[in-house]
């Protein structure tokens, strides 16, 4: 191996000292000289393994030869083939273990560094879509995440005349309320979803579908198919003593006040969020580490409290060190039992106890066993309990005869379709919290699905 192909492109970050103090973006991406160099570094190999690796089978290689061609506008036409939202993936997908964990200079333990290329590429976002065609059957899709989204975008894409019902006053999704703008800008997720609104796609918020619509109201209305990607927005609880205490908030909460609602800007925006001096986060995900991170800098003392160890984190390595860097205090192999309250009823502190590793449980990490008598009390004023989320349960509830599965998911078949003729589901509301990417794979093949159904039906 060369050694050029050794050295893996630094991706620039704003200095740490700076970004603990605001909700600017960390992560600043590759210059064009470095996008070139890195591109480069690619093999082009003839059966190119990172492809299969990507859940909406982007030609890794095609758009990275565009790039280190210094042809980036190109490279995103090549990303778009597949992916409708490059500058939302190249940003928070799990790149390390997808398409890079399939690179074969994996090997070496140096990939290319395919998420930051295609950042890259997408920075050159073109404004116009692509050609409208002469719009076919109308389809209706339900949610306006990434699966949502996703879907929208194929459809539209092969004619049809498609409408995205958000509840939500802004469309985006768990973009936009669930992930931080230090690491997904907003104005990022509205260029992606201006794009997919060039294509034709109309986005309709504050439309509560199972409330403000069924899902009958929809088939009257003259849509020929619906796709529901209502998400998982249920948040999950400790089941602890004390949890309903104030001060008290569900990641769900926590980070839809702070991001959509602004409070971080309060009294600009009337939309405070009530948290203490020492803010601990439950959980070892993306979520929990997101969590932490932004009580930083809203000026607390952020800690980090896990029942396993680091190594069995499913967070992102980049965002733990991210946090490490930043000032998060990590507390492993603790598991909290009690959130201790205040004579108004505030939190006041969380009654923890250690754990120990034991034997691998269903998820194949070792199960986290307590400690006897190692119970002690972690002061924080406030708790956000980040732990996971359950699929929405609204609309399930509101339309008959749709068929659940016992975890809360929608059953759905090999074609995405549900128990109900002609309606779809996919994304975070079938395979309950998942990845954005993932997200993203099951729109592409719901939209194949429905594409084919409605030829059938029509």
């Amino acid at each position: 191996m060369k050694k050029e192909e050794l050295i893996r492109a630094k991706v620039r970050q704003q200095e740490i000292k700076d970004r603990v103090r605001n909700f600017f973006e960390v992560s600043l991406g590759l210059s064009a000289q470095d996008a070139e160099r890195e591109a480069g570094r690619c093999l082009q190999c003839k059966n190119p393994t990172c492809v299969k690796g990507c859940p909406v089978e982007v030609d890794i290689p095609a758009f990275i030869k565009l790039i280190k061609e210094g042809r980036a506008k190109e490279a995103l036409e090549k990303i778009k083939e597949k992916n409708n939202l490059p500058a939302i993936c190249g940003r928070v997908c799990p790149q390390e273990s997808q398409c890079e964990a399939a690179c074969v200079l994996n090997k070496k333990k140096i990939p290319v560094n395919i998420g930051a290329l295609e950042r890259y590429a997408a920075e050159n976002q073109l404004q116009a879509g692509l050609p409208r065609r002469p719009q076919a059957a109308q389809v209706a899709v339900v949610g306006s995440g990434p699966a949502g989204l996703t879907c929208a975008a194929d459809l539209a894409k092969m004619g049809y005349a498609v409408t995205v019902f958000e509840s939500l006053h802004l469309p985006g999704g768990v973009l936009v309320y669930g992930i931080p703008e230090f690491r997904l800008p907003k104005k990022i997720v509205g260029a992606e979803i201006e794009y997919i609104k060039s294509l034709g796609v109309e986005v309709k918020t504050d439309v509560l579908i199972g409330r403000t619509f069924s899902i009958d109201d929809l088939f009257r209305h003259g849509f020929a198919a619906v796709f529901v990607a209502t998400g998982a927005g249920l948040p999950q609880f400790l089941g602890i003593p004390g949890e309903n205490s104030g001060r008290v908030y569900s990641a769900n909460e926590f980070l839809t006040r702070v991001n959509l609602m602004k409070a971080y800007k309060f009294p600009e925006y009337a939309t405070p969020i009530n948290i203490g001096g020492t803010v601990a986060v439950v959980g070892g995900g993306n979520v929990a580490v997101d969590c932490a991170r932004v009580a930083l800098r809203l000026g607390r003392k952020a800690v980090l409290v896990y029942r396993r160890t680091e190594k069995e984190m499913p967070a992102r390595v980049e965002e733990v060190q991210n946090a490490k860097e930043e000032g998060v205090e990590f507390m492993l192999l603790t598991q909290p039992v009690k959130v201790i309250a205040d004579e108004k009823g505030l939190a006041a502190g969380l009654e923890c106890i250690k754990m120990e590793l034991g034997q691998p449980d269903e998820s194949g990490r070792r199960r986290p066993v307590p400690v006897k008598n190692s119970n002690f009390v972690l002061n924080a004023d406030t708790v956000i309990v980040a732990i996971g989320q359950n699929p929405n349960p609204l609309l399930p509830r509101a339309t008959a005869g749709l068929k659940m599965n016992d975890n809360g998911t929608i059953w759905v078949g090999k074609d995405f379709m549900t128990s109900l003729p002609g309606v779809f589901a996919g994304g975070d509301i079938i395979t309950g919290a998942d990845t954005v990417i993932q997200a993203m794979g099951a729109g592409k093949k719901a939209a194949a699905a429905i594409d084919k159904y409605i030829h059938k039906n029509g």
